[in-house]
């Protein structure tokens, strides 16, 4: 499959997004396909959708990418009573990481800013030395820390230290990016590269081990990466492959990942596929990129539908990409799939470009 097909699917994929989920406002998005429940608002699913937005606009520079991203943005903030700010530190991370990436789009600079807020909110309410350190999952729940709160921070303090380092303004952003990972890496990831979830949810210590998310990994493998972008040290690189390796031997089956159930489950693995693309981007593993195109392949080979009255067919994809979809599926599930087919688009277009003439 050539790059340019693979672009193709990408565009493919963001259509049917559209086409089996878009909603009128103020829902914009439904939750599920076909429809069957919309009274939840789910904040952290938008902020995925904005950033599979700012993904197509980044491959294809087209416009209409960026105006999805605004909208959806818009929406957000609409249903959440005109706040940026939720209970859950986790969510509100989710959105600052779209709105730094959609600040780097020419004439959208003004959402820096907001990602900047949401940052300086989650360390003044997240952070607290319980456990030592680490931001919490949720204000109702401050003991309790995890990676999906701790790894968007590092990620989100990394790339805000990139963006202003050159007068020194970056630098709490950085300092705060490694205190926070030298947390991380304490508490919940293991020698052999195991990335647990969280630390400390019954008040107790404990680590729930039997807890074990794609996106966990995804998000230590972003993380490495983007302190690696500060000082160049290979070590954060290995560290992101160990981790990468161990996530495919834990979780995949028969070069996928299997995650079911839907609903918050839906977005894990292409969370997973969103950072692990950053380190491919580095260091193109020959193992990992082929789990990536065996994985896509087989999303593509099963999930997408010819339809008699639209000649491009959509993508529907299931939780478990061996299978069809079965009704309803999540809306966070089609956001997985289009994550993982922008990914494989962009691992053919890096190809493309070593390819001698």
């Amino acid at each position: 499959m050539t790059h340019t097909d693979w672009s193709d699917r990408a565009d493919l994929a963001h259509r049917s997004l559209a086409v089996l989920y878009g909603a009128p406002v103020p829902q914009l998005l439904n939750n599920a396909h076909p429809v069957d429940e919309n009274a939840t608002f789910n904040y952290w699913w938008l902020a995925h959708a904005m950033d599979v937005a700012i993904d197509g606009w980044e491959r294809t520079d087209d416009p209409a990418h960026l105006r999805t991203a605004v909208e959806i943005f818009e929406n957000i903030v609409a249903r959440n009573s005109g706040s940026l700010f939720n209970d859950y530190f986790d969510d509100m991370l989710w959105l600052a990481l779209a709105l730094e990436r959609l600040s780097r789009a020419p004439g959208h600079e003004e959402y820096l800013e907001p990602a900047r807020v949401i940052w300086q909110h989650c360390l003044d309410g997240g952070w607290n030395e319980v456990m030592g350190g680490g931001i919490a999952w949720r204000k109702s729940q401050t003991y309790y820390k995890n990676t999906p709160a701790n790894g968007p921070f590092i990620i989100l303090g990394a790339r805000l230290a990139s963006r202003f380092g050159s007068d020194g303004s970056g630098e709490p952003y950085l300092t705060w990016a490694r205190r926070t990972m030298d947390w991380l890496t304490e508490h919940l990831v293991r020698a052999d590269g195991t990335v647990e979830d969280g630390v400390n949810r019954e008040d107790d210590a404990h680590v729930d081990t039997d807890w074990r998310y794609t996106y966990n990994y995804g998000l230590y493998i972003g993380a490495c990466v983007e302190l690696f972008a500060h000082d160049g040290d290979p070590a954060w690189l290995d560290r992101a492959q160990l981790s990468a390796r161990r996530a495919v031997e834990l979780l995949a089956t028969d070069g996928v990942f299997p995650e079911t159930g839907g609903g918050d489950v839906g977005l894990f693995k292409g969370i997973f596929y969103r950072y692990l693309d950053l380190l491919l981007d580095l260091r193109p593993s020959p193992d990992l990129v082929a789990f990536v195109r065996s994985g896509t392949d087989r999303l593509w080979d099963v999930n997408s539908v010819e339809a008699a009255d639209d000649a491009d067919g959509v993508l529907w994809a299931g939780d478990d990409w061996r299978s069809p979809a079965t009704e309803p599926t999540s809306m966070s599930t089609q956001l997985s799939a289009v994550m993982a087919t922008e990914t494989r688009a962009r691992i053919e277009a890096r190809e493309l470009a070593r390819t001698p003439a």
